[in-house]
Formats: C-alpha cells, sequence, structure tokens
C-alpha cells in the first residue's frame, strides 16, 4: 500500500477536515508514492521515536501531536526541531498527524480513555453540530430521472452509507407564461397544468453552492423553483466522553484506580476529596473550559490535562471536581489507534502496524 492511499483510508475514517482550522493534520513529511513498510503510532514524534521506527523497519509514523506546528525557520541537525526533520527526510519516514480530527471522534482518543478508565457505555460531552439543509426541488415526472442522476453523479443526496437519497412525491404544477418567457412547456399567456415531482434531499453546509448550480444546469425549466431549508443536527463525533463506573467510588479509591489503570505515577484532584464519584466526564489534553458543561450533564468529576492553578481555584471556588491526570495520559492512543487501523485495513495490507515504546512524558516525577 503507498502512503496515497493510507491517506485515503484516514480521512475517510477520520476526516481532516473535521480538525479545529488551527491544527495541522495529515501527511506532514514524506511522499505520497512511497510504499508503506511499517506503521508506528506514537502521542509524539521525537527523535528517539523516529530512531526506534527506523531500527524496527517502520517508514511511516503516525502521531497524534503535529510535529510541525509553529513556524520554523531552518532544518539542520543542531536545531530542537529541526533534528527530527532532517533524521525523518534523511531516512525517507512519512511523518502523518492525527490529533482533533482523532479528538473529535467517536472511537478515538477520549473514547480510548473513556475505556480503559471503565466508563460503562460513553457519550460523547459534547456533540458537534452539523449545518446542513433540506432542499425541495419541484420538475417535470419526465425530467425527474435525469436529473437525478446528475445531481448523484456529482456527490448530491448522500446519506452514510447511502447514494441517491431522495423522496419524491407527485402533485401538479401550475404556471402562465408571460412577457419574455422562453417556456420549456407551455404557451405564452395560458395556464399549463404539468404532472411534477417535489423531489427532496439533504446537502452539506458546504454543498450548497454546488447544489444551486447543479439544479441551474439541470432543471429543464428556465426558472426552476426550489428551496433551501436551514437545519443543525448532531453529529455522531465531538468532544469528549461522559458516563458511568460500574461502581461508585470514594476519591481516595478513585484517584488509585486512575494511577493504576494510566499507569500514571502521579494525579491531583481538585474539590471535595468527600465526594462520591460515578459519573465521569473526560477529555484528554487540555480540556478546561468545559468543565461547567460536564457538571450540568451530571459528571461527578470532570478528568482533563493541564489545568493551571487560578483554573483550579477557580473550579474548588464553584464546587466543582477536577482531576489533572496530565497532557501525557493521551498516550493511550498509541495501542487504540492500532486496533483502529487494523479494523479499517481489513487485512488489506501486509506490513506491520504497531505501537511505539519510547516514552515521551516531558516530565521526570520524584
Amino acid at each position: 500500500m503507498k502512503i496515497k492511499a493510507l491517506l485515503s483510508l484516514l480521512d475517510k475514517n477520520v476526516p481532516f477536515d473535521s480538525a479545529e482550522s488551527w491544527d495541522n493534520v495529515g501527511l506532514l513529511v514524506g511522499n505520497e508514492d512511497s510504499e508503506i513498510s511499517g506503521v508506528l503510532t506514537t502521542l509524539d514524534c521525537t527523535y528517539e521515536v523516529v530512531t526506534e521506527a527506523i531500527h524496527k523497519g517502520c517508514n511511516t509514523i503516525i502521531a497524534h501531536h503535529p510535529l510541525i506546528f509553529k513556524g520554523l525557520k531552518s532544518i539542520t541537525e543542531d536545531h530542537a526541531y529541526g533534528s527530527i526533520l532532517y533524521l525523518l527526510i534523511q531516512n525517507n519516514i512519512n511523518l502523518i498527524a492525527l490529533h482533533t480530527n482523532l479528538d473529535v471522534h467517536p472511537k478515538g482518543v477520549n473514547a480510548m480513555l473513556a475505556h480503559r478508565i471503565g466508563i460503562r457505555t460513553p457519550a460523547i460531552l459534547n456533540p458537534n453540530e452539523m449545518n446542513y439543509y433540506k432542499v425541495q426541488v419541484f420538475i417535470p415526472a419526465t425530467a425527474a430521472k435525469s436529473f437525478k442522476d446528475a445531481l448523484s453523479e456529482a456527490g448530491i443526496a448522500k446519506e452514510g452509507n447511502y447514494e441517491y437519497a431522495f423522496f419524491n412525491a407527485q402533485g401538479t404544477g401550475q404556471f402562465r407564461p408571460v412577457g419574455n418567457a422562453n417556456p420549456t412547456i407551455g404557451t405564452i399567456g395560458e395556464i399549463e397544468n404539468v404532472e411534477e415531482l417535489k423531489i427532496e434531499f439533504m446537502v452539506e453546509d458546504k454543498q450548497k453552492t454546488l447544489a444551486v448550480q447543479l439544479i441551474t444546469d439541470h432543471h429543464p425549466y428556465e426558472t426552476p423553483v426550489y428551496d433551501f431549508i436551514p437545519l443543525v443536527k448532531e453529529h455522531n463525533q465531538g468532544l469528549g466522553m461522559i458516563g458511568q463506573l460500574d461502581k461508585t467510588y470514594s476519591v481516595e479509591a478513585f484517584t488509585t484506580h486512575l494511577k493504576n489503570v494510566l499507569n500514571m505515577p502521579s494525579i491531583r484532584f481538585i474539590g471535595d476529596t468527600q465526594s462520591e464519584i460515578k459519573t465521569v466526564a473526560i477529555i484528554g489534553g487540555s480540556g478546561i473550559g468545559f468543565e461547567k458543561q460536564a457538571m450540568q450533564k451530571g459528571a461527578d468529576v470532570f478528568i482533563t490535562g493541564d489545568i493551571k492553578h487560578h483554573e483550579a481555584l477557580d473550579a474548588k471556588i464553584a464546587g466543582m471536581n477536577l482531576i489533572d491526570i496530565n497532557h501525557y495520559s493521551e498516550y493511550v492512543m498509541k495501542e487504540g489507534l492500532v486496533d483502529l487501523l487494523e479494523d479499517w485495513l481489513n487485512e488489506t495490507h501486509s506490513f506491520k502496524v504497531i505501537p511505539s515504546e519510547t516514552h515521551t512524558d516531558p516530565y521526570t516525577y520524584y
């Protein structure tokens, strides 16, 4: 399999355009035409991770955190990040980043953390909303099939794994051409009755311009009649997870449980140490800003990383329970992404897909 095919597979399952606008995902270093010899998954792409990939015969690294994020002025062996890029290029290693698009995936980083912690049937904490339109077009019944064929061929009227998703309702269209009209059907000055179909279909917000153009190009009438009705629905993706544990924990027992299942030497608790914990919300990485939403949805505690002093103090004063599990807790994605890749590849590959064994937590705990 070539990198180009892998990128297509990833884009289908973890769409690159579902990443935040400020993010940097996709192929960061490499050649789309290169054959994949092996894939190494990692949280961070460090010099040691690249060395591991080389030693294990993996010419492709998929990292959660993008290596190229801020502006680089040089790529040299004596530059911190430049040395990593230099090593990648020198050894023909491809680097792909799946960051916030993997965060919001329903089986992504937060689902992996929720599973590791023991949250039963977790739900998305902050579901993304999708803007779309229901389109209604009125067209002569005799022209309906060719019209729908044209829209479908252009990628319009798709719902999940279903194409050609139209609703048809029969009726009678009525109009009278006047003035300089050049009617496809009918006579100037006379009322015309035509057997028509009302065709309904859904389009994404970004498809509206294309849909209008297709209607204009393929509708037989000089002046097509159509409506775009704006709608909003929750998408099956979003940030964070929330759900219940198998049993109720004391704060001391739950923090001990977290350290064990996440293999972390230290975590920090903020809030009422006498609380009982049953419903848990989690956002891996840095999720401060969603703690109020978590509490409103019934969470006994909100788990995330990178909590600053004033944020912790504000939460304690507000009576909220938080746990800081460190940003590195997202390392669970290494094994989790291997499982997802094996499922998406569906045995169509001959190369190995393995998690990195390199520890990239920058902190030393005493």
